[in-house]
């Protein structure tokens, strides 16, 4: 079953690459981005949607980091707080395994 299952993702794999590749092969004519204060950007349409995706994916990146930082801080203090748990004494009445096993 697990051979079919990684059968199946390649196979969408690939679908998703010959699909994107069609994509990018069809779109090939320039296209113009107008600026801000009259600049402009001339490129081929599959460079433009790659670059906002890129774009995109920056953002979205700088725009989680923030919260991470604050996590990371708050888990960094709570194990700084932490004391250590103390063990109950060994006692020898316990011979059968605990997990019965």
């Amino acid at each position: 079953m697990t051979k079919f299952v990684r059968l199946l993702k390649w196979i969408l794999k690939a679908a998703v690459f010959f699909a994107l590749l069609a994509f990018a092969l069809n779109n090939q004519q320039d296209a113009t981005v107008r600026l801000l204060f009259g600049y402009q950007w001339r490129a081929p349409m599959t460079l433009i949607v790659l670059a906002a995706f890129a774009l995109g994916m920056v953002v979205g990146v700088l725009g989680m980091l923030p919260g991470w930082w604050s996590r990371r801080r708050a888990a960094a203090a709570s194990a700084s707080e932490t004391t250590p748990v103390e063990l109950a004494p060994a006692d020898d009445t316990l011979a059968a395994p605990l997990h019965g096993v």
